[in-house]
């Protein structure tokens, strides 16, 4: 659809359905057509006016499986209704021209699809990484310009870096694959691209939560060959917002207290001559209990547990959403953050015991919200964010006094997304 004439049917209300639909909550409808436009039109600035076509991509959130992806296990997560969007243009050439916001243009010669230890880390790897994921799939590939926005927050733990993936891949799958590619098989690319171009190894968690949409169950028992779920949940129907409050804590210096944690899950693992904890049992740890503990010790032990319960919960917490009991469901949410405090323990650094913003923040978080809502830490911990359910009656008053605690726009408000990647127009 050409330019000009996406801009009037926005301008005229004719999209409003559609954007409602997409992005959930209908007070989000002005911001949203704003930003539309001015995507557009920051489109037209660079690009020209033209035939375009509209891409979307949400970020995610971890739901139930606190680490638990590094040991095989089972993780439950959801798309969320903040994403990027890519206003795409098709073109001859065998290049894509791309700008994100404000960045500088980047340019991919797709004829060069080559690993480059001097692009690692940067967007220009992750483009390569997916385009290359396509080639060796042999699904199509070709050309583009496009302009990016995105209001996935970056480094708040909702993967802003598998959003844009999985934009990359839903595009190249309109433009060139009839939007056939399914989205397990772009969440497996977009993980490839990150793991094997940008450098980084991350799990497949968050590509798979962006592509698919909705709350998706995970099964990593056989990594290459994960079981996927996807389930239909209507959190609106309930009553509820999800809500994410980055504490401000600082993340220097943490990245050993990251490593541990798979570190010392495997240690008791290999106790039993298991590379991960997904191939030992409960009861093989009690069992063997004292062996253990003379082996690695009382935190690798307390680790391992707290793996082992969060991975029944996990089907215990789908169980629950598929026969619509929220109850049920809330209580293993609240048994999840429970058992990372006392047990996985990753809501403080030992390094730094004076500075505990995620403790902090989910005392306050329960007195505020009492019977309003449950809480819990939110992916890897230790100084990052925290996540909760909240009433929707709650949600101003809880993001208003966390707000007043960590800084204004630290706690933002989140709808479940219905659609992973997807063709908006």
């Amino acid at each position: 659809m050409e330019t000009k004439k996406i801009i009037t049917l926005i301008e005229n209300g004719e999209l409003d359905s559609k954007l409602i639909d997409i992005y959930v909550d209908a007070e989000q409808l002005d911001y949203q057509k704003k930003r539309y436009i001015h995507t557009i039109a920051k489109f037209e600035e660079h690009y020209g006016v033209g035939e375009v076509q509209i891409f979307s991509a949400p970020g995610r959130s971890e739901i139930g499986g606190n680490h638990t992806d590094h040991q095989h296990g089972k993780v439950l997560a959801c798309a969320i209704n903040r994403d990027a969007i890519g206003v795409v243009k098709q073109v001859e050439a065998k290049e894509i021209r791309l700008i994100s916001d404000d960045s500088e243009e980047f340019v991919v010669d797709i004829t060069d699809l080559a690993i480059k230890e001097e692009e690692k880390g940067t967007t220009i790897s992750l483009i390569k990484g997916v385009v290359a994921g396509f080639q060796e799939r042999n699904y199509k590939i070709g050309g583009f310009h496009a302009y990016i926005t995105s209001d996935v927050l970056i480094g708040s733990g909702v993967s802003s870096s598998a959003a844009f993936e999985t934009l990359i891949g839903s595009i190249l799958s309109g433009l060139y694959n009839e939007m056939s590619i399914s989205s397990t098989d772009i969440a497996i690319i977009g993980q490839y691209a990150e793991n094997v171009y940008f450098g980084k190894p991350c799990g497949l968690m968050d590509q798979m939560a962006c592509s698919t949409g909705s709350l998706v169950y995970i099964d990593f028992k056989e990594p290459k060959a994960p079981v996927v779920e996807r389930i239909p949940f209507d959190m609106e129907r309930y009553g509820y917002s999800l809500c994410i409050t980055d504490t401000k804590g600082s993340h220097a210096d943490l990245t050993d207290e990251y490593a541990a944690v798979p570190e010392e899950m495997k240690r008791v693992a290999r106790c039993f001559g298991k590379e991960v904890l997904v191939d030992v049992s409960f009861e093989e740890l009690l069992e063997n209990m004292t062996e253990i503990r003379e082996k690695t010790s009382d935190r690798c032990v307390l680790r391992a547990l707290h793996f082992l319960a969060e991975n029944k919960r996990v089907e215990k917490e789908v169980r629950a959403l598929k026969e619509s009991n929220l109850t049920e469901f809330f209580a293993n949410v609240k048994a999840s953050g429970d058992s990372s405090y006392k047990y996985l323990q990753n809501v403080y650094s030992v390094k730094d015991v004076h500075h505990q913003n995620v403790s902090l923040a989910l005392a306050l978080s329960e007195a505020v919200l009492a019977d309003k809502g449950v809480c819990r830490v939110h992916g890897g911990g230790f100084a990052g964010t925290i996540q909760a359910f909240v009433k929707n009656e709650a949600v101003k008053e809880y993001q208003g006094y966390m707000n007043q605690i960590f800084g204004d726009g630290s706690c933002s408000v989140f709808k479940i997304r219905n659609y992973g990647g997807k063709c908006v127009m």
